[in-house]
């Protein structure tokens, strides 16, 4: 079967054209080696699931690896302790049986007793016994256990799920305080990260502190791609399709677009392999060349997909956001990086800007076109002034988006 560049679901190698994260898993191996609980939250399509997926197998040879989706359970599930304790033993008791082979006799007796629970449906089953139970497997386990839950963010509504975190919290405690077996290390996954769904449920300031996820390890690992990724991927392309690019030139053309957003480099590559190639004008050359990629940047900034989707619906949103890219994008001077400024801390959180050395940047020129678009179309800037010097200037710089014919003369007579 011939690979394709994937921008949906979960990448797999054998499938689709990918950038090596070896680096990457490998970093979260350590993490995982010392035990660590950590959340990894980044941006909407950043490759967490396919980080999370990889990473699986990785571990099975050390680790009885328990892998959860929140969004397998609906809103329903999360209601009270009670409900959402017997949905969570039942997704548990189905993956662990699923995902493992290396079930003792000990572990399989322990797992019945807590199937037993769930199948009665106890009143009073809550978050307490579920975490009895899980001691219990821990202990009985012939490996150390690693609980991975994704898309966290599915539960971020739903106080239920800050009280999940907080008897993983005391358990964690236990482990070094009274030796208590409780998971080996657990890794939470999605968008948002604890503070900001904690301040979502409970936006009173004496909440903001005092997290209940306060003993997660910082996750540091970078998960964009460098330019050397990027090419690589590419060098993996051109042996298969010998379309004569040069992979180092086209990695650094991506690069300096998207800054390595990983779903923004496979979407590109996906366009300029599906789309562009069948355009008239390269039907007798490479569309893997300068002019192949502008085509298909101006062919993913017209379309509507499903991150551009979940980022302009973050500005309806959060009206404080929408205020900070504004003027970010259109008073001209530098925006210093305050991480207690609640306004920064969700717009860098969902990928929208990052913190160059102290300033504040639009996290990439994708982003940032995508955004100047989407504002200077709407009613309110097109009323200002700036909209319309803006408009009536251009024609004397650009010939088109990417196109600057103006000399340095020209500019300057019409900036002084």
């Amino acid at each position: 079967m011939q690979k394709i560049f994937n921008v949906t679901g979960v990448c797999v190698p054998t499938k689709h054209y990918m950038v090596d994260i070896s680096r990457q898993l490998s970093q979260i191996q350590e993490l995982v080696k010392q035990g660590a609980y950590f959340t990894i939250n980044r941006a909407r399509q950043y490759g967490k699931t396919t980080t999370l997926h990889a990473l699986t197998k990785l571990l099975l040879d050390d680790y009885l690896v328990i892998s959860l989706d929140f969004q397998a359970l609906d809103t329903a599930k999360f209601a009270d302790g009670h409900i959402f304790s017997i949905s969570f033993a039942q997704y548990f008791l189905h993956r662990i049986l699923r995902q493992n082979t290396e079930i003792t006799e000990e572990l399989h007796d322990t797992l019945s007793l807590l199937n037993t629970e769930v199948s009665e449906d106890r009143k009073d089953f809550s978050l307490f016994e579920l975490f009895q139970h899980m001691v219990r497997i821990c202990q009985m386990s012939p490996k150390p256990i690693v609980l991975m839950i994704d898309e966290v963010d599915s539960a971020a509504d739903n106080q239920v799920f800050l009280d999940f975190l907080a008897q993983l919290r005391n358990y964690y405690l236990e482990r070094d305080t009274l030796g208590t077996p409780t998971f080996h290390s657990v890794i939470l996954a999605g968008v948002c990260d604890i503070k900001n769904m904690k301040r979502k449920l409970r936006p009173d300031e004496a909440h903001k502190t005092n997290s209940p996820w306060n003993i997660a390890t910082r996750f540091k690992v970078e998960m964009s791609f460098s330019k050397n990724d990027i090419a690589g991927m590419l060098r993996a392309y051109e042996a298969d399709q010998h379309t004569g690019m040069n992979p180092d030139d086209m990695a650094g053309l991506i690069f300096d677009y998207t800054s390595g957003y990983p779903y923004l480099v496979s979407a590109l590559c996906k366009l300029i392999d599906e789309d562009v190639s069948q355009l008239e004008r390269f039907r007798t050359k490479s569309p893997w060349t300068k002019d192949g990629f502008f085509e298909a940047e101006r062919i993913l900034l017209s379309e509507n997909n499903t991150l551009f989707d979940s980022l302009i619906g973050k500005l309806n949103d959060y009206p404080e956001l929408n205020t900070l890219l504004e003027n970010l994008l259109f008073t001209g001077s530098a925006i210093s990086y305050n991480g207690d400024e609640p306004a920064f801390d969700i717009a860098s959180m969902f990928g929208f800007i990052r913190n160059n050395q102290g300033t504040v940047e639009i996290s990439n020129r994708i982003f940032e076109t995508r955004l100047y678009n989407l504002y200077l179309s709407g009613a309110k800037l097109q009323r200002m002034d700036i909209y319309t010097a803006s408009q009536k200037d251009k024609s004397q710089f650009v010939a088109d988006e990417h196109q600057i014919v103006a000399d340095n003369k020209t500019i300057l007579e019409a900036v002084v």
